[in-house]
């Protein structure tokens, strides 16, 4: 017997229990309803690649990372990471990049669209969770810009204030159609 077909048959002995025990967890976990337990642990293994080759690659340019990011900073690149996760999750605009994992239910509050994941379970469905979740795509957006802040700091905070104008932009027109439709009128208990 070969090293190849000694390796396969370990694989497929090792391999077997390891998959039933997979699909026990996802069984018991699920109770039957179609969760992409699989793809997500993909989407996973995906962020922590790409972080890692990027870590990596910032490791090998001799690039110091810095020792505290000032309040300043901080403020920014969050506020920023909140508008551009809204911005792809939900915006009108952005809806063809969640098109192939979603389908369009209405809208959903004020410049903001509602859609739903099309396909249940697998690989389709983690995706379009994550593109449509501004709290999931958080994470990879503002992992992006801490990225971005340690290899571009400066380009990166133009980005960052891109957005965060963009969200007070967006404050403001909420303001604007409060005063037009009455909202802050005297004596406006609010109820």
């Amino acid at each position: 017997m070969s090293l190849a077909d000694t390796l396969t048959d370990q694989v497929t002995r090792i391999g077997g229990p390891v998959r039933r025990w997979a699909r026990t967890q996802q069984q018991e976990y699920t109770h039957g309803e179609p969760r992409p337990l699989a793809a997500d642990l993909g989407a996973m293994g995906v962020y922590l690649g790409l972080v890692s080759a990027a870590a990596g690659a910032i490791r090998v340019s001799g690039r110091e990372l810095p020792t505290r990011i000032p309040l300043a900073d901080a403020v920014l690149l969050t506020v920023g990471t909140f508008r551009l996760a809204r911005r792809i999750a939900k915006d009108p605009v952005t809806s063809p990049l969640r098109a192939p994992f979603t389908s369009y239910q209405g809208t959903s509050g004020e410049a903001e669209i509602a859609e739903e994941v099309r396909e249940h379970g697998g690989v389709k469905h983690a995706v379009g969770e994550l593109l449509t979740c501004p709290f999931c795509l958080a994470q990879w957006v503002g992992t992006g810009f801490v990225l971005g802040y340690v290899t571009a700091p400066r380009a990166t905070r133009l980005a960052a204030l891109t957005m965060t104008m963009v969200a007070g932009s967006d404050v403001l027109q909420f303001v604007y159609d409060g005063i037009q439709n009455g909202a802050f009128q005297p004596g406006d208990t609010g109820a």
